[in-house]
């Protein structure tokens, strides 16, 4: 297996300091296994690192917060680290305390804002920057392999093993079926259980509360509740439909998406294999490039909203950037016709669109008459990392 200290990230970390005291803190989030912790010891390799799921120091801080505040004035460390933060909401206090009158910078690690929002009063009033790692992208492997991203997914760990599939079971049952449960204080776990195999089966379709309630045993507000608990432990998003209706009647319905194409084919009970002219690789090569986007928006501090776009006559467009500054569609064919062009021409007949683009597996670069561009996807992942598409 590669390092994956062999791979630069692209994300940049600059914690705003106090111009007074020069303490400064900043929150890292980012879903389990994108590779969080091996970030900062590359970049802070001097820091002071507080690891929480260390069971002796976890149970030392829990009953004890304010170890932290005299190990700190007693060490003076430039930096400190602690991951997992949300594990023991309560250290925040002493962190407020330190930033006001220590000159440390504090990072704070963690998958998930749930428990701290749940737990903690204090917050850091506004003191605290927010980052978010991502998986890997494209700009950071040098011979990126696109149907082992697409079976097994970019978080680092998975796609980086030579046989990810244990990897990638472990990760599902020992941290999505157990964490998670216990993070969110699940009762029913038959249930969520359940409903995540539901999220696999309808990933990227528009939601349905009360089907996938059926399906799981529960209501429909139940259901809800599931789907934000997999929102706020950043193991998925919602990507919300455009709803500034001109002549086509729009559905206003959006869509759900794991954070990660690996994850979501390993918990789909019928995906064993995406094999290319297949729906499953269709739908694989939409959620990698989705997720792409997603990922350079939030590196690049990019504040446009992304939405998609669908009429119901059954219209579509993938992806849209802002008030229509761009607009994706996303197709794994190798030749790309008339076909696969008739949700970006209706599009463009109801709105001014700077820029349309399908993405596909072609070779060459083409243009319609009409201004649509047709773009290989590995010429469109050098140019978004180049800040040239929108």
């Amino acid at each position: 297996m590669k390092q994956l200290a062999e791979f630069k990230r692209i994300l940049a970390i600059k914690i705003p300091k106090n111009p007074v005291k020069g303490s400064g803190a900043a929150f890292f989030w980012g879903p389990r296994g994108t590779g969080k912790t091996t970030y900062l010891k590359q970049k802070y390799p001097k820091a002071k690192y507080y690891d929480l799921l260390q069971s002796d120091l976890f149970t030392e801080l829990t009953l004890q917060p304010n170890r932290l505040r005299e190990e700190v004035l007693a060490q003076r460390p430039a930096t400190v680290v602690i991951d997992e933060i949300q594990k023991i909401p309560t250290l925040l206090d002493e962190i407020h305390w330190l930033l006001e009158n220590t000159s440390t910078c504090i990072i704070l690690c963690g998958s998930s804002a749930r428990k701290l929002k749940r737990e903690a009063k204090n917050l850091l009033g506004g003191r605290a920057v927010s980052f978010k790692l991502f998986p890997l992208v494209t700009a950071e492997i040098k011979d990126f392999n696109l149907n082992k991203a697409l079976q097994f997914g970019m978080n680092p760990r998975h796609y980086l093993e030579d046989q990810p599939r244990p990897l990638l079971k472990a990760y599902v049952n020992n941290y999505l079926k157990e964490e998670i449960i216990e993070e969110a204080t699940v009762r029913n776990i038959p249930s969520f259980a359940k409903f995540l195999e539901i999220v696999a089966l309808t990933h990227g379709h528009l939601l349905n509360y009360t089907n996938v309630g059926r399906e799981a045993g529960v209501s429909p507000s139940t259901v809800r509740d599931y789907y934000q608990i997999l929102e706020d432990t950043l193991i998925g998003h919602a990507l919300e439909p455009w709803r500034k209706q001109k002549d086509r009647r729009l559905i206003e319905t959006a869509k759900f998406y794991l954070f990660d194409v690996g994850i979501a084919n390993y918990l789909h009970p019928e995906v064993k294999q995406v094999v290319e002219g297949t729906d499953i690789y269709g739908n694989a090569f939409e959620h990698f490039l989705l997720e792409e986007v997603r990922a350079y928006m939030t590196y690049r501090d990019r504040d446009e909203h992304l939405t998609f776009w669908r009429t119901a006559s059954g219209y579509e467009v993938d992806l849209i950037i802002g008030s229509m500054e761009t607009c994706l569609e996303f197709k794994s064919s190798k030749n790309i016709g008339a076909n696969h062009l008739k949700g970006l021409r209706a599009l463009k007949e109801e709105h001014k669109v700077r820029r349309a683009i399908v993405v596909s597996r072609e070779e060459s670069l083409r243009k319609t008459m009409d201004g649509i561009e047709m773009m290989p996807w590995r010429h469109f992942c050098r140019e978004l990392w180049a800040g040239r598409i929108f």
